[in-house]
């Protein structure tokens, strides 16, 4: 058995060992796409070539201003300005008749004007151009597939999703290079004709993976047409030169929105900020958007204009307060014992579980202790999951109780079915709860029920098990741990509490100052575990399985041994006996 307590040092990523490079300056990235993000620069190159056979490229990343502009800006660097004007220009006679002829100068209407531009949301008139005519009166405007004829053009994939004829269009004019003018709704005709153009046009989509999949259901073609590229979210950290990297990157955001270069005392609060954000002490986040927003909101505590250690914690500190009210709210439901979570004595069948609330167009996810109870019955050995009965639980949960079951009945190596029958429910759970993270909590609850030994509630348990009984790694850890402890910090710390978790989940802990301040003090407890055996044992003192010491599994065989017996000796007596039994014995 392995139930050593983890040390406070592994509650944090450890910026001790970057200590010195803190105090160096970083040089803004000429290039930060070519250096960070060499896969997509890749495909950036390949769409620029101008013999390049796609004409499409499709950016896993989200529709931000500052992606946009980041790429837009990689997009110029690589393709040179137009060495003579591109486009035509449209004339129109006396008589009501339009003329198109090849561009002579950028002066012209319909010259193009740029190699590469970018709109997150565009209309029809915006893209494509419009015709006005009044009275004897023709006005023709160009849209944006002309601004950048022979260039690239990037576009967000909702406004393609939003407006199917939109992307139809688009598409038609990009494959068969040629611009033709339509009209706005397809039952009502142009009142005028116009000639077509030429258009040398190449189109990069940016979405996230949802949206990319609403498009692809619209267009299963595309990706056979399209060239396909990430924009990778974060850097993992491995030496100082991935460090340095990654504060260069910081300082080339900061420079782009005028801000000035990051005190050296803000980098390790910084640093901290983002593995709580990426989840992984080995990764640093590389979203321009988020870090931008972080700089931004930071200058607002800031007393001199440089971003220091204190206005990066002031301003993180007063986002996550205005955003808890609803947490508070019912860790103060808890506390007062609306919600019931018992977090002193010992119960049989009782576990409490860390588990994680989303609330819809709530912005934090926060963590909160969960009571799971089981009771066993006499009955055919079925387990009955309640919350999926009640259709209150998701696929992923139904999978973590089927997988939890095929565990026990594998380590009791029973010639027969158990002669329990068993309910496992979430209790006071009003909403629909999925996935795993539950189940190892679960098999802790139902062995505690069938042994009939009572489990510490001192201690909650989050991790997911497999068949084996290893324990597995889950999400959202950090806010599990801060909501169990936050109850039990306001009940009042006994220096017996803590939580149990997956050891594969000590590389995703940042927890914040309080709870490593009480760890430190020995106050609260994090146990990491490798399987089911450590954590039975942690919570109820008695080890699954040892031929030397009494053991959970031998309570539950003599438990069954009990009742058959009992089965056995009520089969002799008449029925009327027999069924009294039952209700006797049992």
């Amino acid at each position: 058995m392995n139930n050593k307590k983890l040390e406070w040092q592994y509650l944090v990523p450890d910026t001790a060992k970057f200590a010195d490079m803190f105090n160096k300056k970083y040089p803004h990235l000429i290039s930060p796409l070519t250096e960070l993000q060499q896969r997509l620069m890749n495909c950036l190159k390949q769409l620029c070539h101008t013999r390049s056979p796609s004409r499409f490229l499709l950016i896993k990343a989200k529709e931000e201003e500052e992606y946009f502009k980041l790429i837009a800006e990689t997009i110029k660097s690589i393709i040179p300005a137009h060495s003579k004007p591109i486009g035509g220009k449209y004339t129109i006679t006396s008589v009501r008749i339009i003329n198109w002829q090849q561009a002579s100068t950028l002066e012209d209407n319909f010259a193009a004007k740029d190699v590469c531009t970018w709109q997150a949301w565009v209309e029809q008139e915006q893209l494509f151009g419009s015709l006005y005519c009044y009275k004897e009166s023709i006005n023709l405007q160009p849209g944006l597939v002309h601004y950048v004829n022979g260039g690239i053009l990037l576009l967000g994939a909702n406004t393609l999703v939003s407006q199917p004829l939109l992307w139809l269009r688009i598409k038609q004019m990009i494959i068969q290079q040629r611009f033709d003018w339509l009209p706005a709704k397809e039952n009502i005709p142009l009142s005028i004709y116009i000639p077509s153009m030429p258009l040398n046009l190449r189109l990069i989509i940016i979405g996230d993976n949802e949206v990319l999949a609403a498009l692809h259901t619209m267009e299963p073609d595309l990706l056979r047409l399209a060239l396909y590229g990430e924009f990778e979210l974060d850097k993992r950290i491995n030496n100082a030169k991935d460090i340095a990297q990654w504060c260069s990157w910081v300082n080339t955001l900061a420079h782009r929105q005028g801000l000035q270069a990051l005190h050296s005392d803000a980098w390790p609060e910084l640093i901290k900020q983002s593995v709580r954000y990426s989840g992984d002490q080995l990764k640093l986040p590389l979203c321009p958007h988020w870090l931008t927003r972080r700089l931004k909101e930071s200058v607002l505590y800031c007393y001199n204009k440089v971003i220091n250690a204190t206005a990066l914690y002031e301003s993180y500190r007063t986002n996550i307060w205005c955003e808890s009210y609803i947490c508070e709210s019912m860790q103060q439901d808890i506390a007062e014992g609306q919600i019931m979570v018992d977090t002193e004595s010992k119960i049989t069948g009782q576990v409490n579980a860390l588990s994680v609330l989303s609330f819809s167009g709530h912005p934090l996810l926060f963590g909160q202790p969960s009571r799971i109870s089981c009771v066993v019955h006499f009955g055919d050995g079925e387990i009955h999951d309640v919350d999926s009965k009640a259709e209150l639980s998701g696929n992923l949960h139904t999978k973590g109780m089927m997988i939890m079951q095929a565990f026990l009945m594998s380590v009791l190596k029973l010639d027969r079915q158990l002669p329990f029958s068993a309910s496992l429910v979430f209790e006071q759970s009003y909403e629909e709860i999925d996935g795993d993270s539950a189940s190892l909590a679960e098999l802790v609850a139902l062995i505690s029920a069938l042994a009939d030994q009572p489990v510490d509630q001192q201690i909650a348990i989050t991790g997911s098990v497999d068949q084996f009984g290893r324990v597995q790694s889950i999400g959202s850890i950090n806010e599990k741990i801060e909501g169990f402890f936050t109850l039990c910090n306001t009940r009042g710390l006994t220096g017996n509490q803590g939580v149990i978790i997956p050891h594969t989940n000590i590389r995703h802990l940042c927890l914040n100052d309080h709870v490593i301040q009480e760890v430190r003090n020995n106050n609260f407890s994090i146990w990491p575990v490798n399987n089911i055996y450590d954590t039975l044992e942690i919570l109820t003192a008695m080890p699954f399985s040892n031929e030397k010491r009494p053991n959970l599994i031998d309570c539950i065989r003599e438990r069954i041994i009990k009742i058959q017996n009992r089965q056995e000796r009520q089969y002799l007596l008449p029925f009327g006996l027999r069924w009294l039994a039952k209700r006797v014995f049992y």
